[in-house]
C-alpha cells in the first residue's frame, strides 16, 4: 500500500551486465509515478521499473543523470482487479541492441514501446552494485507504489524469460504463477514475499529486506486467487477516497453526493459472504448488493429494483427506494455481515456476528429470517450481483472498511478469526456453512 517500502543494500557488487527480476503486482489507485523496484546511488545514478502517471510502464537506467537505457510501453496498466506478472531481463553483452533489455507481461514479450533507448554493448549498469535497492519507492523517497506485490525474484548473473516463473494453465488458458521456480539466483539474488508478507530471503542467500517505511500487511489475495475489492473505476466515484488496497472507502467531503461503490467481482450463482466495518457513521449508511454501478450523485444504494440493503437508521432494510423495519440500528465500529444465497435467492445481514431478524443463512429455500427474496441475477440489468457500500445522504459522508476475506479492516487484522468451512478467506465472524469469500477461487468452488 502507499507509504510502505522495503530496502536492502548488497555487501558487494554482482554482475553488472546481466540480471533478471520477476514479480507480480496488483494496482490499487492509478496515476502518479509509482516505483516498483529501484536502486538509488550517488551522482544521480539509478535504475528503476515503475508505472508512470499515464499508467504505462517504464524501465530506465540513469548514469550521472544521463539515460543509458529506457523503455516506455504503449500498453497501459489500468486494471485494479488483475495481478500483472512482470519480468525484466538485462544482458548488455547481446549483439543485437534491442535484445539487451527485454520485458515480459503475463508471459508475453512486450515489443511495443513509445520510447526505446538501448544500452551500448557491454555497458555496465548500477543495479546489483552496493547502492541501496528499494521496493515500493524510489531511493529519493518519492514515487510511492499503491497496491500489492508478490513473489519478487532477483537473479544475479543469469537471464530468464517469463516461462521460468509462470506458465499457461492448460484448462483456462490463463497465465499462472510458478510458486517455486527452478532458477539459479547468484550471489546477490533474492526471493521475498513468497507466502504472505515475509521479507526474509527464500533463495537461500539470506539477502533479507527491511521494512523501511509504512506497515507491510499480508493479503489473502494472490496471483492464484484474486479477492474482490471495492471498485474505484466505477462511474460516479471520483469524489470517493479509496485506500488500503481499495478495501476502504471514504464517501468524500462533498455534501451533495449520495452514490455508492460496488465490488470488483460479480456473482451469478453460489453462496457468498463479506463483512464491512462502519468506520465513520453517516445518516442512512447502507450495505448490501446491487446489479450495477452507481447511476450518479443521487444514485443511492437501495434506490433501484435490484438493490437490497441494510441501513443504519433504525436498522431498516431497503429495496427499490422502499424501506421497512428489519433489525437493529448500527453505528461506528460495528461490523456488518452480508450473506447472499443465489441458489435460493435469499439475502441475510448480521450485526457483530448476530444475524438480524433471527435469520438463518443455512436454511436454504425456506429462507428463515431472510431480509429479502431477491430477483434472479439473470433478470437484472447486468446479469450479476455485486456487494456494495455507501450512504444515502447529502448531509455528511460515510467511511467503510470492507473485508472480502483478506482478514483486515484497513490495517487492522480481525481480532479473532471466525470459522470458515470453505477454507477461502479470513473473516471476523463465522462464515455460514456453504458460503465462501468472493474471489476467483470462491467463484469456482
Amino acid at each position: 500500500m502507499a507509504g510502505t517500502y522495503l530496502t536492502w543494500t548488497p555487501s558487494g557488487a554482482g554482475s553488472t551486465t546481466k540480471w533478471t527480476t520477476s514479480f507480480w503486482v496488483k494496482r490499487a489507485n492509478l496515476g502518479g509515478t509509482q516505483e516498483l523496484v529501484a536502486n538509488w546511488g550517488s551522482g544521480n545514478d539509478n535504475t528503476t521499473v515503475r508505472f508512470l502517471s499515464g499508467n504505462n510502464l517504464e524501465i530506465v537506467d540513469y548514469q550521472s543523470s544521463s539515460v543509458v537505457m529506457k523503455r516506455v510501453t504503449n500498453r497501459l496498466f489500468r486494471d485494479t482487479l488483475a495481478w500483472y506478472h512482470i519480468v525484466v531481463n538485462i544482458d548488455t553483452n547481446q549483439s543485437t541492441a534491442n535484445d539487451r533489455t527485454k520485458l515480459y507481461i503475463n508471459g508475453v514479450q512486450e515489443t511495443s514501446f513509445s520510447t526505446t533507448t538501448n544500452y551500448s554493448s557491454g555497458q555496465a549498469h548500477k543495479w546489483n552494485t552496493t547502492y541501496v535497492h528499494n521496493i515500493g519507492q524510489s531511493g529519493g523517497g518519492a514515487g510511492e507504489f499503491d497496491g500489492s506485490m508478490s513473489h519478487i525474484h532477483f537473479i544475479d548473473g543469469t537471464t530468464y524469460d517469463a516461462s521460468a516463473f509462470g506458465e499457461t494453465d492448460s484448462t483456462s488458458g490463463e497465465w499462472k504463477i510458478k510458486t517455486s521456480p527452478s532458477v539459479t539466483y547468484g550471489t546477490n539474488g533474492f526471493f521475498i514475499l513468497k507466502d504472505g508478507n515475509s521479507v526474509t530471503d527464500q533463495s537461500g542467500n539470506s539477502n533479507n529486506f527491511t521494512v523501511a517505511g509504512g506497515t507491510l500487511t499480508k493479503t489473502e489475495s494472490s496471483p492464484s486467487n484474486v479477492f474482490a475489492t471495492l471498485n474505484n473505476l466505477d462511474g460516479y466515484v471520483s469524489h470517493m477516497v479509496f485506500s488500503h488496497g481499495n478495501n476502504t472507502v471514504d464517501n468524500g467531503s462533498t455534501a451533495t453526493n449520495k452514490s455508492y461503490t460496488r465490488s470488483t467481482l460479480g456473482m451469478t450463482s453460489g453462496k457468498f459472504y463479506f463483512e464491512a466495518k462502519d468506520v465513520t457513521n453517516a445518516n442512512y449508511q447502507s450495505i448490501g448488493i446491487t446489479d450495477k454501478a452507481s447511476g450518479g450523485t443521487d444514485g443511492e444504494l437501495g434506490g433501484s429494483s435490484a438493490d437490497y440493503v441494510y441501513r443504519n437508521d433504525a436498522g431498516q432494510k431497503g429495496n427499490n427506494n422502499s424501506f421497512s423495519s428489519y433489525g437493529n440500528s448500527y453505528t461506528t465500529n460495528d461490523i456488518i455481515g452480508c450473506a447472499v444465497d443465489l441458489d435460493n435467492l435469499k439475502i441475510y445481514f448480521s450485526k457483530n456476528g448476530v444475524w438480524q431478524n433471527s435469520g438463518d443463512p443455512t436454511s436454504g429455500a425456506t429462507g428463515t429470517g431472510a431480509a429479502f427474496t431477491i430477483t434472479a441475477p439473470s433478470l437484472t440489468s447486468t446479469g450479476f450481483y455485486f456487494f456494495a457500500v455507501g450512504d444515502n445522504t447529502a448531509a455528511n459522508s460515510s467511511k467503510w472498511s470492507a473485508n472480502f476475506g483478506n482478514g483486515y479492516f484497513g490495517t487492522t487484522a480481525v481480532s479473532s478469526a471466525g470459522t470458515n468451512a470453505s477454507g477461502n478467506g479470513i473473516f471476523e465472524y463465522d462464515v455460514p456453512t456453504g458460503y465462501t469469500a468472493l474471489s476467483t477461487k470462491g467463484l469456482n468452488l
